[in-house]
């Protein structure tokens, strides 16, 4: 190899050194190449220690059962979908839970959710607090306590924060209740519940060959009211009923009928009520409640219904 030729590497590589370390150094350069190793790091995702922390906290003030851990049920930003996977330290302290309430019929749990106004509610229910305590109430159901032993609430919490990938930690308050011996007005209010909600049920209405879903203000509320009927009313069902306009044959109506109640039935899946105490039926054409031989009477015909037996 030449002297030549030598020269003229070092040079280059001289060149290359010498505008890396240049880049490097100056706050201020325009470097293509450092920066995009800047913009890499800066993807980099460290936990914020500004983030709110709620610990999993029970506190029976009239028993001897309380307990305080760090770890919680964990939610995403306008998200009540609970964070996987749960840590075994709530787990063991939610079966602890389920043998004390057991053990204690006349005790019950409150789950209060906690939202933030910055959140979007994306749910069924009246706030996305209730629809996270309602998921949290799923799963302790799910470890064997009885949900006639829950209820839930939620509340506006502005003081939360999540963490720079939206999460929010333990958004979530439990507190234990005890009521005297021969004490009915809790079920006197369920009763109370169930009879408001059959006298007004929940009606939805779709256009032609539509599958869209937007609930009223009015609507989530008794959303919230079935699913705490159902929880505390041994056997109870929510019935799904789809209904058509009579456009088309017989068959074809009961199917898309089907085909509306099923898809009210996933929603309500999705938002936290158990498929198991859901009862999905068409009615097809059979029962109209407004003239078909109208525009505006076709219309109001084709709905579905949600009320409970």
């Amino acid at each position: 190899m030449s002297k030549k030729l030598f020269y003229l590497i070092g040079v280059f590589l001289t060149i290359i050194i010498g505008t890396l370390l240049y880049c490097k150094l100056c706050d201020s350069c325009n470097c293509s190449f450092y920066n995009n190793v800047i913009i890499e790091d800066s993807n980099v995702v460290t936990p914020e220690v500004n983030a709110t922390f709620n610990p999993f906290s029970i506190n029976d003030p009239n028993g001897d059962f309380a307990f305080n851990i760090k770890d919680n049920l964990n939610f995403k930003k306008s998200n009540f979908t609970i964070i996987e996977p749960i840590s075994n330290e709530v787990n063991i302290k939610i079966i602890e839970l389920k043998d004390y309430l057991a053990a204690n019929p006349l005790k019950s749990l409150e789950i209060t959710g906690y939202y933030t106004s910055i959140e979007k509610n994306n749910s069924a229910y009246s706030t996305l607090g209730i629809a996270r305590a309602n998921v949290a109430k799923n799963y302790f159901v799910s470890t064997g306590i009885s949900s006639k032993q829950i209820d839930t609430n939620g509340d506006l919490n502005d003081n939360l924060l999540s963490d720079n990938q939206g999460i929010y930690y333990g958004p979530l308050f439990y507190e234990i209740s005890t009521r005297e011996e021969g004490d009915t007005r809790r079920e006197d209010r369920i009763i109370e519940l169930g009879n408001v909600v059959k006298a007004n049920p929940i009606m939805l209405y779709f256009g032609t060959g539509e599958f869209i879903i937007n609930l009223t203000s009015e609507q989530r509320q008794k959303v919230a009211d079935i699913s705490r009927y159902i929880d505390k009313v041994e056997d109870a069902v929510i019935l799904v009923e789809g209904h058509t306009d009579n456009t088309g044959g017989k068959y074809t109506n009961i199917k898309l009928g089907q085909e509306r109640a099923d898809f009210v039935k996933r929603y309500l899946v999705g938002n936290a009520i158990p498929d198991r105490n859901i009862e999905a039926l068409s009615k097809g054409a059979d029962k109209p409640i407004a003239d078909n031989t109208t525009e505006d009477g076709r219309a109001k015909n084709r709905y579905v219904l949600i009320t409970i037996n």
